[in-house]
């Protein structure tokens, strides 16, 4: 049976690409965005729209009601890690406070089943690799922090009114929808596959590496890469899960197959048969060496694929996206 599903930051990267997802699983989906970062070219035709925050109880308890929402997806968290260092407030208010707001308004609709896009950063710098979902929590920023607090709280809703959840751990979103339809646009942008793929096409006059000395292979950061459809369905395959009562769930998503910085400019240049010119520079603060998933247990519970196993495919969709929307939606 499919399920009326509200995706909140459903115009932006990651609740875009989940939205066709549902399509396709047979799900309705109707989105919240307040399109602060999100794309109301995104979400689809005839997908139902509404423009708002997602702290507004008023607002998420009347879409709630009236679109007969059983499931709520949230995508709509502030991500830049940096700024979170900068600026930590907007990041309370928007990824803890609103949040709060928008599980109070779930509750007194009576909206228990809850998907939350969570992140690898609530690890900070992992003493084990690969990283598996009973690591020890400690954010090394305010970014992983908040996300850890949202955990936090859902464990306790789960305890306390029955809320049922599943908190998925992201390592590297990226690539594009197979399609080419829609795909990563983000301003400012942060993430290097983009970031290459506009050195490569001269959109940018060099791409910056940060970070040249690791204790890894080729002396740059390993990343678990993963597709963004491939994020998608795992969130979709839970739901079956989250029928129990109080469900308490959590789920890495990554490959499990790390790739350096290195390796990614070169799958780039592989995939736009365009040389980049790379300019190093020292390490970043707080960026650890290396970070990739141990997702056995999305894998074993969710019965989750990955259909895009390796770098050279991710960045084939997202070139697709990129070389054919090059100033973005």
């Amino acid at each position: 049976m499919g399920m009326n599903v509200l995706v909140v930051g459903g115009a932006g990267y990651i609740g875009s690409h989940c939205v066709r997802q549902l399509a396709a699983a047979g799900h309705r989906s109707v989105v919240l965005d307040n399109l602060v970062y999100g794309h109301r070219a995104a979400v689809p035709p005839g997908v139902a729209f509404y423009e708002g925050d997602l702290g507004d109880e008023a607002l998420v308890g009347r879409v709630l009601r009236d679109e007969k929402i059983e499931v709520v997806m949230h995508f709509a968290a502030y991500c830049y890690v940096g700024e979170s260092v900068t600026d930590p407030l907007k990041y309370y208010l928007n990824n803890v406070a609103a949040t709060l707001h928008l599980l109070h308004a779930m509750l007194g609709a009576g909206v228990k089943k809850f998907v939350f896009s969570s992140t690898c950063a609530t690890y900070g710098a992992p003493d084990t690799l690969p990283i598996g979902e009973t690591c020890p929590q400690a954010p090394i920023n305010p970014y992983g922090q908040t996300k850890l607090d949202v955990e936090t709280a859902l464990k306790a809703l789960a305890r306390a009114h029955g809320l049922s959840f599943a908190s998925f751990r992201y390592f590297n979103a990226a690539g594009a929808a197979e399609d080419g339809s829609i795909g990563e646009d983000h301003e400012p942008e942060t993430h290097l596959i983009p970031l290459a793929i506009d050195a490569a096409a001269g959109r940018r006059p060099h791409l910056e590496l940060f970070g040249t000395d690791y204790p890894t292979p080729d002396g740059t950061c390993l990343r678990d890469y993963v597709h963004i459809d491939d994020l998608s369905r795992a969130h979709i395959a839970v739901f079956a899960k989250l029928a129990a009562p109080g469900a308490a769930l959590f789920y890495n998503l990554g490959t499990g197959r790390p790739t350096s910085n290195r390796e990614v400019i070169r799958a780039v240049e592989k995939a736009t048969g365009r040389m980049i010119a790379v300019i190093e520079r020292p390490r970043r603060p707080g960026d650890p060496p290396a970070l990739f998933a141990d997702s056995t247990k999305a894998r074993r519970e969710l019965a989750w694929e990955v259909k895009f196993p390796d770098i050279d495919s991710i960045v084939a969709t997202a070139w697709k996206w990129h070389s054919t929307h090059p100033q973005g939606f």
